[in-house]
């Protein structure tokens, strides 16, 4: 009995030395190739960013093109924000570019045409966005029309009126507060210096408040006995999201400082952030894409989530018009022309899923910026307007299939 009892105790032991996954190093390299996979959304954007700057010589990452960058995708980043949550709640809206070049052209008439304040006519103009949100967020929510008939309606009926208040003419220029939205900086608030310290101030503060929201998540975990990742890896990824950061601070501080749109993004990116991760409205936003029959018999309340959601949408629409015409500081009628194909490109590519249930602010984001460094680094290398859409048609296709792939791959397991 004993030479029978001893035998697979041995066999274990053995098995134990020879499987290299139960080894530290084993470990190890399990959580960085989870932690890959978890992140190939950021591991793709260096990549892109590394092969641009590769054939371009560098140029990708001066600092001012690293600023332009920003600015020119921000209207694009900030409807990847609504956009992903429409997404993920299973639905499209196809509307946001004729709606945001229906409120820049309204804005238009606010505050050059009848000289409003600045500030006045963007809150009109945003009011303008949520009123129409609120008639799409009808038509879908409460009458049971599906989103992609609504909102291909919409495309065509804001894109009328936005020709209809120009008048197939442009609008122009606008206050010097209002072309901040698009062009404005944060710069020498303290005095001139080669590198502006509030940028590089804030990017210590920011490098501060991420170790320490890390940490804390590290140790909440520990001490619900979670599996924790090894700590030299732990410590490494914050050394190298530290030094991106810092990067990228130096850039911005060695040319004009923060973009104005940098802080609308930032503020958009925390407060939604919060609001998918941490709210109950977040939470029936998931639940409703993730399956909607469930989601009615667990209570919540399908109809008004999803009118909100449209709301949102027309807000953020707006507030995109409105950073595109300030960065031009003109109204025009071809604003907004493949607005919606790039704001649900970034969504997908940033890994929300086709049918719902699936995605996050910060994939949104990031899809965003690799169309924008996409369309950047063709463009340096003078790459033409309809190969550059060919590659990101295909890069697009690209990151649908991988997605599908990984569901079909689960469901087999």
């Amino acid at each position: 009995m004993s030479d029978l009892e001893t035998k697979p105790a041995s066999n274990t032991a053995a098995g134990a030395q020879v499987n290299p996954s139960n080894s530290k190093a084993g470990q190890w390299v399990s959580h960085v190739i989870a932690d890959l996979g978890k992140n190939g959304i950021f591991v793709a954007l260096i990549v892109v960013v590394v092969l641009f700057s590769i054939l371009t010589d560098g140029i990708l990452l001066r600092p001012q093109n690293i600023s332009n960058l920003i600015v020119q995708n921000g209207y694009i980043l900030v409807l990847a924000v609504g956009m992903v949550m429409v997404i993920i709640a299973g639905h499209i809206d196809l509307s946001v570019g004729s709606v945001a070049a229906f409120v820049g052209a309204v804005s238009g008439v606010f505050a050059v045409t009848w000289g409003l304040p600045w500030w006045l006519s963007i809150i009109l103009s945003l009011l303008v966005g949520a009123l129409v949100g609120v008639w799409q967020g009808f038509w879908i929510a409460y009458v049971g029309i599906p989103a992609f008939i609504v909102t291909l309606a919409g495309m065509l009926i804001f894109r009328g009126l936005a020709l209809a208040v120009l008048g197939n003419a442009n609008i122009g220029s606008f206050p010097g507060e209002y072309r901040a939205l698009g062009n404005g900086f944060l710069t020498d608030v303290f005095g001139e210096f080669e590198l502006d310290p509030l940028t590089l101030g804030v990017a210590a503060l920011a490098i501060i408040a991420l170790i320490v929201q890390q940490v804390r998540t590290r140790r909440g975990r520990a001490s619900y006995g979670q599996e924790v990742e090894p700590l030299v890896w732990f410590i490494g990824k914050l050394v190298l999201i530290t030094a991106g950061i810092g990067l990228f601070a130096y850039a911005l501080a060695s040319y004009k400082g923060i973009p104005v749109t940098l802080i609308v993004l930032a503020v958009l990116v925390l407060v939604y952030g919060v609001v998918m991760n941490r709210s109950v409205f977040g939470r029936h936003i998931y639940a409703i894409g993730g399956n909607l029959h469930a989601a009615e018999l667990s209570g919540v309340k399908t109809r008004n989530v999803t009118f909100w959601l449209f709301v949102n949408m027309g807000v953020l629409a707006a507030l995109a018009g409105l950073i595109f015409t300030a960065r031009l500081n003109l109204a025009g009628p071809k604003a907004g022309d493949g607005f919606e194909l790039e704001a649900i490109s970034a969504a997908f590519i940033g890994g929300a899923a086709v049918q719902g249930g699936v995605g996050t602010i910060g994939g949104a984001i990031i899809g965003g910026l690799i169309i924008g460094v996409l369309n950047n680094g063709m463009s340096i290398m003078g790459i033409g307007i309809e190969w550059q859409q060919a590659v990101k048609g295909l890069v697009l296709l690209l990151a649908v299939a991988f997605d599908v792939y990984n569901k079909r791959r689960a469901g087999g397991r």
